[in-house]
């Protein structure tokens, strides 16, 4: 059979709610527009777990946190373990990285038979939370508000350097796939850090969104002990009592994130104009990792399973898919499934490894009958969170904290907790049913603290001494590249050329 290639953009911290049906009207963003028309958009994605690594290595292997053991931002993603990349790789398919995935540990490829740049985040054990120590504060790794107060304009910043790069290799793959010197069909991902903070954007950019109606949060900063026991643990993270957030940080930063997304359009643009001149097919989808709660309640990043935080765009292009918006909640764990759909896989090869779903049927106008489940074990908790969403609903549980029930329908921005309501006692018996059956807590706990000690073991002996990094090193075979003399420049000049010369 023919199967197709595959091109995938993810980006970083993208907050699912500007994309309702595909970018916001208000968004400069034309190339997502135009991919969103011909795309399968889902209004309700939401991600694992809202945290770099670990909800990125529930995109590639369609698990939850608590099956991969990818807790957090330095918890090593197994390469036992398989991925989108290695059930295309074992079909048939070039599987190709260029960008930033995250990946904790040895493994730097889990699947990808090639990646063209190094990461942007470090590999290995240094990013350890530590639920030994509740309310220790690792100041030199998380995040606080100086990306809030030091928000505006700059023409290169270590972020804008990583995917300028990112997009230039990934251009250039996509020109040196037309030359057909590969049969195989090929699946690309290619991973921004973007729009991810700092808040710092290139004037071009910048100046997109000088009169935007959009500056200030829907929900304004509500005061410190309002908040629930969760939020005020990412408050007391993010060192808020260092900083006086004023209005001007507050639109600053929303302008500069904002200005990003059209950042991104640009250089996703880049992409697919090369795809388009190559006049090579592929499926096309575009996901974030995560959300950014944007000033929202007076909340910032992520962390949280909240909507700003939780939820993430998704759009798919691909014949086997009507264009069209999808309702339904579905999780980042069910792309790993649906590539492997898409690219006729055999499924019953692919699903003993993911507890994700196929979006395929809902693309063709089925719908879900499961609910969507998130966790989070990561900076900012003491244990871990879980969450379930379905129909209108969703519910949090923690250990430490008291449930939560939201009815996203009537309450979007979640402002009424229901679980105490007598009104809804069967509604929330239902999820507690849910969540009992899918979760055992105290073993949950257990195994991530068993984690982190091991981890802080690890990581502090490999410092000591000799040390050898995990970093992802770019292979180039300079004697292999443009005109060498093992080669003959006529054969080189017209197998480079495309399209071929007469």
């Amino acid at each position: 059979m023919t199967r197709p290639n595959i091109l995938i953009f993810m980006v970083d911290q993208l907050n699912g709610t500007f994309f309702p049906d595909g970018p916001a009207d208000w968004l400069h963003a034309p190339n997502l527009r135009r991919l969103a028309a011909r795309s399968t958009r889902f209004a309700n994605a939401y991600t694992a777990s809202p945290l770099c690594a670990p909800g990125r290595a529930a995109f590639m292997s369609g698990q939850l946190p608590s099956q991969t053991g990818v807790y957090d931002n330095a918890a090593e993603f197994a390469s036992s373990i398989p991925t989108f990349a290695h059930h295309l790789r074992r079909a048939g398919y070039y599987t190709c990285l260029s960008g930033k995935m995250h990946f904790v540990g040895p493994d730097q490829l889990h699947g990808f038979e090639s990646r063209l740049t190094t990461d942007i985040y470090p590999p290995d054990f240094g990013w350890t939370p530590d639920y030994r120590k509740p309310g220790e504060r690792i100041d030199w790794w998380y995040h606080n508000m100086g990306s809030v107060t030091g928000a505006g304009v700059a023409e290169i910043t270590n972020q804008m350097e990583y995917d300028d790069e990112v997009a230039f290799h990934a251009t250039q793959k996509v020109y040196d796939l037309a030359r057909g010197k590969d049969a195989r069909p090929w699946c690309l991902t290619v991973s921004f850090t973007h729009p991810h903070d700092p808040y710092v954007a290139r004037r071009k950019y910048w100046d997109l969104y000088e009169d935007c109606a959009h500056l200030a949060p829907q929900v304004p900063a509500m005061a410190y002990d309002d908040h629930d026991p969760h939020s005020r643990r990412i408050f007391d993270a993010n060192d808020w009592r260092s900083y006086d957030i004023t209005d001007d940080h507050i639109a600053r930063s929303r302008r500069a994130y904002f200005a990003n997304i059209s950042y991104l359009d640009d250089k996703i643009g880049e992409v697919l104009a090369a795809l388009e001149a190559t006049r090579q097919e592929a499926i096309i989808l575009f996901v974030s990792d995560h959300g950014d709660m944007l000033g929202e309640r007076g909340l910032w990043f992520k962390m949280s399973f909240y909507e700003g935080s939780a939820r993430v765009p998704l759009m798919i292009a691909a014949p086997q898919m009507q264009p069209g918006l999808v309702t339904d909640p579905v999780s980042n764990i069910d792309i790993c499934p649906t590539l492997c759909d898409l690219a006729g896989v055999p499924m019953d090869e692919v699903m003993p490894w993911t507890t994700g779903e196929s979006l395929l049927p809902l693309g063709q106008g089925a719908a879900r009958k499961s609910p969507v489940a998130m966790e989070y074990a990561a900076e900012a908790s003491y244990s871990p969170m879980v969450a379930l969403r379905e129909g209108q609903w969703k519910y949090t549980n923690c250990a430490l904290d008291p449930e939560q029930l939201f009815d996203l329908q009537a309450d979007p921005q979640e402002l009424t907790n229901l679980a105490g309501d007598p009104a809804h006692a069967a509604t929330l018996e239902h999820f507690r049913i849910m969540a009992a059956a899918r979760w055992d807590l105290e073993r949950f706990d257990a195994e991530v603290r068993q984690s982190q000690a091991r981890r802080w073991v690890v990581y502090e002996a490999l410092r000591q001494g000799g040390y050898f990094p995990w970093d992802y090193q770019p292979l180039q075979k300079a004697s292999e590249r443009y005109m060498r003399n093992h080669m003959d420049l006529n054969d080189l000049e017209e197998n480079q050329r495309f399209p071929r010369g007469e």
